[in-house]
């Protein structure tokens, strides 16, 4: 066993880790270590050659690998320590990190603080069991960008998507730029949960058809898939008899979700939150086993990369507040609650002490789309804040930066955010 000792070790080398990485540095912390299980720094960032990221972050417009290359510069200039082609085994609630890799064999790491920064994965076709034969032409959305953008290899000519997430969109219109015939992007729910400015430059801009409330049912075909079976859904999600037709294709993307990579976090004793799929965290970014924080993607997954950066300097500058002497706790943790029309918010908790100078941003989805309406922060039933929005949409984060100094006093236990239609 080759044993080794860091003050912080963070796991992924994403867009995530990166950041995370940066912050502790900049924050004053040295000794860092990042392991990466692919033969690159960057993440999925490295296959995402559209533009489109850095808008909120470096204020220009970048594709994927420009983003990540921001990142990278500033981590190799800052002489952090990297493990590429490492694959991590294990984390330890007493912040053990065992890896492996060719080179070194196992690997014993007795960190400081851990930062989890793993990432997400798509849902596969086994995971929404889809009923029919199993030929080839059935792809995950990322798999074939990846084919397309990294390998120089076309999955198909003629292509239907099932899912209208952002990789989905995407996804159409990389395949009509390549010369696919896109018959359609399905989409199970009736609104989309992808962002509206890709609906329009991926779809609308190509005359790709978005079909709401509809889902394949069945595919079809032997040794390559020959067409697929599509239904409308009832309001239930079940398919509704007598409305099937079938669309001839030869490749079906799917784009049916993201799941957060949490198997480590979930064997470190990680408390995880049934709705993201990822941690339950403080404000910090702290998990629920003091010194290990969580950030990015494997938190719960984001729209945009500049989030996934917003919310990884927030857990590492909180790292290095750990690291550095450790951080001032409230008498009474404040959990923070989502109210009506409100999927989730991040943190979950307010538990450090608060400085009046800063805010905590709440990250929030919204259920359901909704023109108009007010997003309200309670504390019990006092209205403590409120701000306008004139739509929100269940695949676009809403930010809500509110005071620390707003619950400040030690008589508050709960906090609860809800969307509701602005009065006229």
């Amino acid at each position: 066993m080759n044993n080794q000792k860091y003050e912080l070790v963070v796991v992924g080398g994403g867009p995530a880790g990166l950041a995370a990485a940066q912050e502790a540095y900049d924050q004053g912390i040295r000794d860092i270590l990042i392991i990466e299980r692919d033969f690159e720094l960057g993440g999925i960032l490295q296959q995402c050659i559209h533009n489109g990221f850095g808008l909120h972050y470096f204020g220009e417009e970048l594709t994927g690998p420009e983003y990540a290359h921001q990142f990278i510069k500033n981590i190799r200039e800052r002489g952090i320590d990297i493990k590429l082609d490492t694959m991590v085994l294990e984390v330890t609630p007493d912040k053990k990190v065992f890896a492996i890799n060719s080179d070194e064999g196992m690997i014993e790491i007795d960190a400081g603080a851990v930062i989890l920064a793993m990432g997400c994965r798509e849902r596969t076709r086994e995971a929404i069991d889809i009923p029919g034969s199993r030929p080839a032409g059935v792809y995950s959305a990322g798999t074939a960008q990846r084919y397309i953008n990294m390998e120089q290899w076309i999955p198909g000519e003629k292509v239907v998507i099932l899912g209208s997430g952002d990789i989905g969109l995407i996804m159409a219109r990389r395949m009509h730029l390549e010369g696919a015939e896109v018959e359609a992007v399905l989409e199970l729910l009736p609104f989309s949960g992808g962002l509206t400015r890709n609906i329009v430059q991926c779809l609308e801009d190509f005359d790709i058809p978005l079909r709401m409330q509809q889902t394949v049912v069945e595919i079809k075909g032997q040794d390559r898939l020959e067409s697929v079976v599509v239904a409308e859904v009832d309001d239930n999600f079940k398919p509704i008899k007598g409305t099937e037709y079938e669309i001839e294709c030869d490749t079906l993307l799917l784009s049916v979700g993201l799941i957060p990579e949490n198997e480590l976090s979930e064997e470190a004793g990680v408390e995880m939150s049934s709705i993201t799929g990822g941690p339950i965290v403080n404000e910090g970014r702290e998990t629920n086993i003091e010194g290990i924080f969580a950030c990015g993607n494997v938190l719960h997954v984001h729209d945009l990369v500049d989030w996934v950066t917003e919310e990884s300097l927030i857990a590492g500058k909180t790292a290095a507040d750990y690291l550095k002497g450790g951080i001032a706790k409230r008498s009474k943790a404040i959990d923070v609650n989502p109210g009506e029309n409100v999927g989730y918010i991040v943190p979950h908790k307010i538990t450090n002490k608060v400085d009046d100078r800063k805010l905590v941003n709440l990250y929030m989805r919204a259920k359901q789309p909704m023109a108009d309406v007010k997003i309200n922060l309670y504390a019990g039933d006092k209205k403590l804040l409120d701000k306008k929005a004139r739509r929100v949409e269940p695949g676009e984060m809403i930010t809500f930066p509110v005071p620390e100094k707003m619950f400040s006093s030690n008589d508050i236990s709960s906090l609860k955010v809800d969307i509701v239609k602005e009065e006229k």
